[in-house]
């Protein structure tokens, strides 16, 4: 199969997710600057998931380009992908109404932890379909920032219920990380 129509699908998803997120910011009730000051939360929260959600396509992005062809398994990894990341809105939404609040900080963690394995399902599915001598296999020969990511969600989710803040200050980490695209993906498409 091809990865067009994969590709076109994802594409699509994520813009609904970024639209129902900015459609949950509401107009201030206010003219005044101070009337700005409730929305902060919510704007912070939809800030942060705008940059996750960013980060997943452009990695997306990067990885579907060494991709030659795709198969069942690869179709439902990535529906997988989809469905972790396609609860953002609601999370971001929870975190931005609360203040950041313990479970909904917790819940945000488990989104994108999820999110996180999801990925790393459908990239392993995905080497494992082009086979050994693939240059994606060749790109992608450490796991370092993948397993590095996973510890800070965990260190996130579990110090969520007594230090919220903290544990966004994890999730935080986790977007640096990936906020330049992998570079493992370029490199080897570029010594073709």
């Amino acid at each position: 199969m091809t990865k067009g129509r994969l590709e076109a699908f994802s594409d699509g998803v994520l813009a609904i997710i970024i639209t129902i997120m900015v459609l949950e910011l509401k107009v201030p009730e206010g003219s005044s600057w101070a009337s700005l000051k409730p929305l902060l939360p919510r704007f912070l929260a939809y800030i942060f998931s705008f940059i996750y959600v960013g980060i997943y396509w452009n990695n997306h992005h990067h990885l579907f380009q060494a991709v030659k062809k795709v198969n069942g398994s690869i179709l439902w990894a990535n529906l997988h992908l989809l469905f972790w990341l396609s609860l953002m809105p609601i999370a971001t939404e929870w975190i931005g109404t609360t203040h950041f609040a313990s479970n909904p900080v917790a819940a945000y963690g488990i989104c994108v932890i999820m999110s996180a394995v999801a990925y790393t399902i459908l990239e392993n599915l995905i080497l494992k379909y082009e086979g050994e001598n693939s240059k994606l296999k060749e790109a992608i020969n450490s796991k370092f920032k993948e397993y590095i990511s996973i510890v800070f969600y965990v260190l996130g989710i579990a110090v969520s219920f007594f230090y919220p803040y903290i544990a966004i200050g994890f999730y935080y980490l986790v977007a640096l990380i990936w906020l330049i695209p992998d570079r493992r993906i370029e490199k080897s498409l570029k010594e073709n």
